[in-house]
């Protein structure tokens, strides 16, 4: 499969991924500018983007771009960061301590799946809010009771999903998807109850209630009577939207959406935290040229008094073997 068609099927398929493209480089290095590779949320990579030393920095600052969800330019080089040239998040400069004198850099760029929005509800609040989400490219699932979805548009319209079906969906939602999911309840009484108990069977990115205060402490008075925990029930966010004196549907709309924005939704933080220790490969240093070496799959490794070391390439695995004793030994040891 071509690159770029890879790159179309991983998009359809709602995978997080990182593309890191070498954009420089300095002889002599194994990588070529336009080398390009796309790096997994697990630490899985395919394509070049330089050897063994190049290749374990790329891709662990590549899971640490996908689960920030910013952009980064690595600067990879022997020689010691210019004057004032400190990583700052997107210029991060990393020694490269390996036999090869060569230097590159390579722009490391994360792609994430669109946000996925479940507007619950078949009240104007909710068609409005579908409006606006799916402008702005949201992946928008509206849920409704079996009599409401009779209402909605024939195919080709997205089809909603029924209220009884919330629960599988939410079940059914990967670590990182149920970071990047956003659920607005807007059935304005209808369903609130169903709605939320279902959605709140696992900890989504962020779930919200539109109702009064005093609805909303009777809805969750009912939840808590049917056994939902009290620290889930205080993660749903009442009133939801942010206070612009909205008024008609269409302004309420809005105003959850601008607070939609403003959250941050990286694939790490609160929500994300249980799962991103499996998104982010084990690393150990080497310690001949003092570089992370993932561990998983490490080619070069040496066993000395029950204890594994890794290093980055045979050269530094030679070293160690020649006199692990210096290697091994505290800094200021003889």
């Amino acid at each position: 499969m071509r690159f770029f068609e890879r790159v179309a099927q991983l998009e359809r398929e709602r995978v997080p991924f990182a593309l890191a493209v070498v954009v420089s480089r300095r002889a002599p290095v194994s990588s070529h500018v336009g080398d390009r590779a796309l790096v997994f949320a697990d630490g899985r990579m395919e394509g070049f983007v330089g050897g063994s030393c190049s290749r374990d920095i790329v891709r662990r600052h590549a899971v640490e771009a996908i689960r920030a969800g910013a952009s980064r330019l690595l600067h990879i080089s022997p020689e010691p960061s210019p004057a004032g040239g400190d990583s700052d998040g997107e210029h991060v400069f990393v020694p490269m301590s390996c036999a090869s004198e060569g230097a590159a850099d390579v722009y490391i760029e994360p792609h994430l799946p669109a946000r996925r929005l479940i507007v619950v509800g078949f009240t104007p609040v909710a068609q409005a809010l579908d409006r606006m989400a799916t402008a702005l490219e949201y992946d928008v699932v509206r849920a409704v009771d079996d009599l409401e979805a009779g209402d909605f548009p024939p195919p080709p319209a997205p089809a909603p999903v029924t209220i009884a079906e919330l629960r599988g969906i939410a079940l059914g939602l990967s670590a990182i998807e149920r970071a990047r999911t956003v659920a607005i309840v807007a059935s304005l009484g209808h369903y609130d109850e169903a709605a939320l108990e279902a959605l709140l069977t696992v900890e989504l990115g962020f779930v919200g209630l539109v109702a009064s205060r005093k609805r909303a402490a009777r809805v969750f008075g009912i939840l808590a009577q049917q056994g939902l925990p009290a620290e889930r029930l205080a993660t749903v966010r009442n009133p939801v939207g942010l206070d612009i004196g909205a008024r008609a549907a269409g302004d309420v709309a809005v105003s959850i959406l601008a607070e939609i924005i403003g959250l941050p939704m990286p694939l790490s933080g609160p929500h994300a935290e249980a799962g991103a220790a499996a998104f982010a490969p084990a690393v150990a240093v080497d310690p001949i040229c003092g570089m992370d070496v993932a561990i998983e799959g490490a080619r070069h490794r040496f066993d000395l008094g029950g204890r594994t070391y890794y290093f980055c390439g045979a050269g530094c695995r030679a070293a160690f073997a020649a006199n692990p004793a210096a290697a091994v030994a505290p800094p200021g040891d003889a």
